[in-house]
């Protein structure tokens, strides 16, 4: 037996998709059904844009098939499948806790939270995994949303103590009571992305020799070693191409990330639109100089950027390279920008067209590449605790 809040509607409206591109309408559809006894219906309180439903919208993403739009909400549990309750202990913990009426936000992705891929954090490729606002999975841009596999899904708003964190329940407590619905909506996408691609740079393996002040590979391995190293090789470089709600977002984690641990570093955060390059520069002057650490952040167009990474490391380039955008044209730029045996975090949704790349081209830099889709909900508790310090 399912547990239901109220009588629900039988019909809703939803902003609906219709390929091939640039068509979006708001339907009247039914009202989402439990399907399967680890489902959840939510009543969407609040729902996003994200940049990457541009690329259905213009037609990009190969989408062929009518479906509703959102990958970014929060809301109210309305109904739970009948898994959920006290008989479900030894399952991920809201199977026996999370209640009809509770706050949720859910990330982008469903995983299921039991997998090996589950377990080892890597939740965005459960294999059970499928994507909100996708022909797979219909999205929360609509009045109700069905929530597969929401047990390990969803993140439970209401109970500060169901999920771990550097903070104490008290100190959760208190930030989830101070902060808007409208900020808490950015732990579905945005600021877990941004958090992860600052993480991914910040413990590359390629960075690790300027962080730890031990030369490659010697910085693999714990002991004392002799080392040639000036103050001048531990001066971190990141450049952060694409300063979209994301780009913002992992401005902000990186700059955490590099003041708590007092390095040294310079940042260029690059995008050829002014308005978003004077938005990067009110965010960071809205941080306390204790979170700007021991560095500094400029905001530049593509080709002021080139000539200050050139003045900046000698001509060598960055130590590592974010890149938010998810097309060739900034990759390309990530790619020119980098050192030789530097690295390239990509979280942009990158589309159709091959890499700009040759084999030679790659062999010749050293370089690595990260790319892929934010584990969102691995990265929840370090995105939350961003958010609320």
């Amino acid at each position: 037996m399912s547990t239901t809040s109220t009588a629900m509607p039988e019909m809703m409206k939803a902003i609906r998709w219709h390929p091939p591109s640039f068509d979006i309408r708001v339907e009247n559809i039914p009202v989402p059904q439990i399907q399967d006894p680890d489902d959840a219906i939510v009543k969407v309180t609040l729902a996003a844009l994200c940049g990457s439903d541009l690329h259905v919208y213009r037609g990009h993403a190969g989408v062929d098939q009518i479906h509703t739009s959102g990958h970014e909400f929060i809301g109210e549990v309305v109904e739970l499948g009948s898994n959920y309750g006290a008989h479900s202990q030894g399952r991920p913990a809201l199977y026996s806790t999370l209640k009809v009426g509770n706050k949720v936000v859910s990330p982008f992705t469903v995983n299921c939270g039991e997998c090996n891929v589950c377990r080892l954090g890597y939740t965005c490729r459960c294999p059970l995994s499928a994507l909100f606002g996708s022909p797979a999975l219909e999205g929360g841009q609509a009045q109700y949303v069905r929530v597969p596999k929401a047990g390990g899904t969803l993140f439970n708003l209401s109970d500060a103590k169901s999920w771990t964190s550097s903070l104490s329940d008290e100190l959760k407590g208190k930030a989830l009571a101070g902060i808007a619905d409208s900020s808490l909506l950015m732990l579905a996408d945005i600021l877990p992305t941004g958090v992860f691609a600052a993480l991914q740079a910040m413990n590359h393996p390629k960075v690790l020799p300027a962080v730890s002040g031990r030369p490659w590979p010697a910085s693999f391995f714990p002991g004392d070693v002799s080392t040639t190293m000036l103050a001048e090789d531990r001066m971190l470089t990141f450049a952060i191409i694409g300063l979209g709600p994301v780009g913002l977002c992992a401005s902000v984690s990186l700059l955490d990330m590099l003041s708590a641990q007092q390095l040294p570093y310079q940042i260029i955060a690059i995008d050829p639109v002014e308005s978003r390059r004077e938005k990067a520069l009110a965010v960071y002057s809205k941080i306390e100089q204790e979170g700007k650490g021991l560095g500094k952040f400029v905001a530049q167009s593509i080709d002021d950027a080139k000539k200050t990474v050139a003045d900046w490391t000698g001509g060598v380039g960055c130590t590592a390279v974010l890149e938010i955008v998810g097309n060739t044209s900034a990759i390309s730029l990530a790619y020119d920008i980098v050192r030789p045996f530097g690295a390239i975090v990509s979280v942009g949704v990158h589309g159709e067209p091959q890499m700009p790349f040759t084999g030679r081209q790659l062999y010749n830099k050293n370089v690595s590449f990260d790319f892929g889709r934010c584990p969102a909900r691995a990265m929840f508790p370090l995105a939350f605790d961003l958010l609320g310090a």
